[in-house]
């Protein structure tokens, strides 16, 4: 199931919802196993999951989004703070957080409708990373969503091959002015 099919709302139902998570946890081998064996001895039901190291080598960030029916969010939090190597659990509220994803897609692209496609993929500032004879391979970095406006205009056309990185997200920054700085202006 992708997020899309999550976020699409259908006459008369509500949305399914779903729990972002930033786990900071230390840099070790085998963390990222005990986090994921742990949301599947539990059941839940994880549908994106991406983890990188931070700017310090210590520590990794994972990103993971669950589904809030299969997980109630204090049962996820209780579960995690359980296991030595986490060191902090942040809930990322989508309004109060900015949120990105990787999608590269292959494409057919025959002369014909060659030029459409890379104008849609202007619209959507995507890059095209490699080109065949008869195919296009295309890669975007942009919020969920609009991945899957881009998918769903490009698969009429024939996708060949299609990978996302799933969801990695920080908390928004404080745009309130801070006191004693004026603007320049």
């Amino acid at each position: 199931m992708t997020l899309q099919s999550m976020n699409t709302r259908r006459a008369g139902s509500k949305p399914p919802k779903y729990h972002v998570l930033s786990v900071l946890v230390e840099n070790r081998a085998g963390v990222l196993a005990r986090v994921s064996s742990l949301f599947a001895r539990r059941g839940y039901n994880i549908y994106s999951l991406a983890v990188a190291p931070t700017d310090d080598d210590q520590f990794s960030r994972i990103t993971v989004v669950v589904d809030v029916e299969s997980a109630p969010l204090e049962q996820i939090v209780k579960q995690l703070n359980k296991l030595i190597n986490v060191i902090k659990i942040s809930e990322l509220d989508p309004k109060d957080s900015v949120e990105r994803e990787l999608m590269l897609v292959t494409v057919k692209a025959p002369a014909t409708v060659r030029g459409q496609i890379i104008e849609l993929i202007g619209v959507f500032d995507g890059k095209i990373i490699d080109v065949g004879h008869d195919e296009l391979a295309i890669s975007l970095d942009e919020h969920p969503e609009r991945l899957d406006d881009l998918e769903a205009l490009l698969r009429p056309y024939g996708i060949i091959d299609l990978q996302r990185t799933g969801r990695v997200a920080l908390p928004k920054l404080e745009r309130s002015p801070q006191p004693g700085l004026r603007s320049a202006g």
